[in-house]
């Protein structure tokens, strides 16, 4: 179970790979090791205890995310159905709760669902990801891939609270700065409206995570951004170094 915390103080990273003796699951509740989630119709708890790596400290807390409405509806992302994306509760609200490091804060939130047929890097070269919180109450999305075959595919979507949505028009494609390891990064804005970082949190060898601010249909929103690079990851070299950051228990 990964979870990031940024800023300061309490920035913390934490993603322990563990053995299928350390899972336990059903239509409710998912536990992996000392960490779980639970479903009780309404709301989705997570219950957090993990180690942080590369300096080992504890991260333990509890987060509770109350959709505004549930989506039903799923996204084949290339083409043939292999590889699918759910954007489950694109609104909703969040409260959090650390005992380690001692946080607490509550705020907009969004819950999605990737899942597959084979790897990521058997169907896709890369792909940009985005989503805001607009100033009118709907989350904008936009998935920009590029596949095995070299062709680009893309997602433009807006959800209301109340759980319905519908494709809007994708504003221009905008250059980003590439982060220190190279990885490039696009985004959408308007057209004459600029797009900028704001904070860059993961800078990795194949991955970037960041705040970006842009402009979509006029208006100005502050949203979160991944880059993944597959073929980075998928190279020697890179799968490597996996284990600083991702260290396994198969006990």
């Amino acid at each position: 179970m990964n979870v990031a915390l940024y800023g300061r103080p309490g920035a913390r990273w934490a993603m322990t790979e563990r053995g299928a003796a350390q899972l336990d699951r059903g239509a409710t509740h998912l536990q992996i090791g000392p960490s779980a989630m639970y479903w009780d119709g309404s709301a989705l708890t997570v219950d957090l205890n993990e180690v942080t790596v590369p300096v080992p400290r504890g991260l333990k807390g509890r987060i509770v995310l109350t959709p505004q409405a549930m989506n039903s509806h799923d996204f084949e992302l290339d083409g043939a159905g292999r590889h699918r994306w759910w954007p489950v509760a694109p609104c909703a609200r969040i409260e959090a709760a650390f005992d380690t490091p001692a946080l607490r804060w509550e705020g907009n939130a969004y819950l999605d669902s990737n899942r597959g047929e084979e790897p990521l890097e058997k169907g896709f070269q890369s792909w940009n990801w985005s989503r805001a919180s607009l100033p009118d109450g709907r989350t904008a999305v936009f998935y920009d891939l590029i596949d095995r075959q070299n062709r680009e595919r893309g997602i433009s979507f807006a959800f209301h609270p109340d759980g319905d949505g519908a494709p809007i028009d994708p504003p221009p494609v905008k250059r980003l700065p590439n982060i220190l390891w190279g990885v490039g990064r696009t985004t959408r804005s308007d057209a004459g409206h600029a797009a900028r970082v704001v904070r860059t949190l993961e800078d990795t060898p194949f991955y970037a995570r960041s705040e970006v601010h842009t402009t979509v249909h006029g208006m100005e929103a502050v949203g979160v951004h991944e880059s993944l690079n597959l073929d980075r990851f998928d190279s020697r070299w890179c799968q490597l170094l996996l284990p600083f950051r991702m260290p396994r228990k198969t006990f």
